[in-house]
């Protein structure tokens, strides 16, 4: 049986103190094993309305979850998605304050500027390249509300936690180099990410569902039958490309894109 609407509502307005707190809160899925994805996105959706209430705006959305490796350790079949909103986004070299997030991790992305109105349903990878206007490189910095393993059972929090958790999104940095999706092949955009300039992470952006485009289209089909669509200028972060690495106060990241140029920012 789905979660009831007050359910809802409150499992929103605990990851809301949670946030502002930065205390970690225990796994919806341990207190509601029956719980699915679509619980999820409606615990996610009311968090996200409780923001826009509060003045936020929609910037984008993220794909989370788009490698194999993170699919099969999360138990899942497909990636998951979460709202950009304007507090989230730094500016390149921006020093970020650590202290606004509870354990911050970075991740490299590819993000797709859209120049046109994207929707589903049957919504194809030619159709997601020729909505994008351009395509950017790009940081994600995620975050855990909930908290990732259970303190007393020692289980890792399920997918459809991390969903309620708005896909764990929590801070966006864009490159400034922008290219048009036919400048380059995208599947083989690389990065190198350094952090305090020793080399953590390296991965190509094939890596996202052998193309970083089936994700964004992969976004719009999934939200056809809430009747919403990609709009333009929306920001799409198409889903990471290397593994999550941790970010403490002090700590300087640099990441290489070769031809899309470097990213550098410092949490303070």
């Amino acid at each position: 049986m789905p979660l009831s609407e007050d359910v809802i509502a409150e499992l929103a307005a605990r990851l809301d103190v949670a946030e502002k707190t930065r205390q970690q809160i225990g796994h919806f899925s341990r207190e509601y094993p029956d719980m699915t994805a679509a619980d999820g996105y409606q615990v996610q959706r009311a968090w996200v309305a409780n923001k826009l209430a509060a003045g936020r705006h929609v910037i984008g959305h993220k794909i989370g979850l788009t490698s194999r490796a993170m699919q099969r350790s999360s138990n899942i079949d497909e990636p998951d998605y979460g709202a950009l909103l304007d507090d989230m986004l730094f500016a390149d070299k921006a020093e970020i304050p650590a202290m606004r997030f509870i354990e911050p991790r970075v991740e490299v992305e590819l993000a797709f500027i859209l120049g046109k109105e994207l929707s589903g349903p049957g919504c194809t990878m030619e159709d997601a390249l020729a909505a994008a206007e351009w395509v950017v490189p790009a940081i994600e910095i995620i975050d855990a509300r909930i908290r990732r393993v259970d303190p007393d059972t020692g289980a890792t929090r399920k997918v459809f936690d991390t969903i309620s958790d708005n896909a764990a999104n929590a801070g966006i940095v864009l490159g400034k180099t922008r290219v048009r999706p036919g400048d380059i092949d995208l599947c083989w955009a690389a990065a190198i990410l350094r952090r305090n300039d020793v080399i953590e992470e390296s991965g190509v952006a094939a890596a996202v569902l052998g193309h970083p485009a089936l994700g964004v289209a992969w976004l719009a089909n999934k939200l056809a039958p809430w009747n919403e669509t990609l709009k333009p200028g929306e920001i799409i972060l198409s889903g990471s490309f290397t593994a999550p690495v941790f970010a403490a106060p002090g700590d300087r990241f640099v990441v290489d894109y070769n031809r899309l140029g470097s990213i550098a920012v410092r949490f303070a």
